[in-house]
Order: C-alpha cells, then sequence, then structure tokens
C-alpha cells in the first residue's frame, strides 16, 4: 500500500530547520545563538583585532534561554556559527489543570492544551498571577 507505511509524519514549512549558519562578525546584542548547542541570548559581544597569526575574534557572552544559564564562546569573525530558529507567541492564559498542564488561548481564539507549567519560580509565578481574579494572564511560548 503506497503510503501506508505506519510512521507518524508531520507537515514542516521553509523555516523548520532548529537552527540556521550565521557569520559571527553579524551577531548582534540581544539576538540568539547557539553556545555550547545551548540556544541562548547574547547578551555581550565584543571583537578583537586581528592578530599577527589569524583572525579576528568574537567574544559572545549569552544566556540560556530555558535556564538562564550564562555561557560564552569565542569565535573567528568570518566563520559561520548556528542561530536558533525562535519563535515566540503570546497565548491567554485560560486554565491550569490538576496535573499541571495549561489550556491556552492564541489571539485567534484557537487553544492548545500540551503544555506545562514550567518548575521553579517562573511557574509558581504564573500560577500565583493565575489564581487572582481581577487578572488577565498572558503567556509567551518560545517555539
Amino acid at each position: 500500500m503506497e503510503g501506508d507505511d505506519g510512521g507518524d509524519y508531520q507537515e514542516a514549512s521553509a523555516g523548520a530547520s532548529a537552527t540556521y549558519p550565521v557569520q559571527c562578525s553579524s551577531l548582534r546584542k540581544n539576538g540568539f545563538v547557539m553556545i555550547k548547542s545551548r540556544p541562548c541570548k547574547v547578551m555581550e559581544m565584543s571583537t578583537s583585532k586581528t592578530g599577527k597569526h589569524g583572525h579576528a575574534k568574537v567574544h559572545l557572552v549569552g544566556l540560556d534561554i530555558f535556564t538562564n544559564k550564562k555561557y560564552e564562546d569565542l569565535c573567528p569573525s568570518t566563520h559561520n556559527i548556528d542561530v536558533p530558529n525562535v519563535n515566540r507567541s503570546d497565548f491567554q492564559l485560560i486554565d491550569i489543570s490538576d496535573d499541571g498542564f495549561v489550556t491556552l488561548m492564541n489571539e485567534k481564539g484557537d487553544t492548545r492544551d500540551d503544555l506545562r507549567v514550567p518548575e521553579g519560580e517562573m511557574g509558581q509565578k504564573i500560577r500565583e498571577e493565575y489564581g487572582r481574579e481581577d487578572n488577565t494572564v498572558i503567556v509567551c511560548v518560545l517555539l
């Protein structure tokens, strides 16, 4: 049977790659970069001058976008480095279930319920804000 191999397939768009290459010298502060295989927001960036034996180097300091852990890297300015494909979406928080899953609604009215409340301080803050009766909670999701 054609096309019936039992596989689970999902459609992907042209921008579906997790990362794409960018020349180190074109990175900017507050942009995104992969450092030690982790997606990071560039917090500091400096370029050293060309030395006697090589290229100018770019020193990067970034914070992991999921854990806030600090990472550093040194990259020749003319070489490529991977940049994560980061998509940000805002949702209104509709409900938090007993098992920790959230129901979210986007601006089109579509809902999703496949995400859990994060662990730690951020999760606690979301739960507290949701518990207040006079408050609408907007949640930002990085996809």
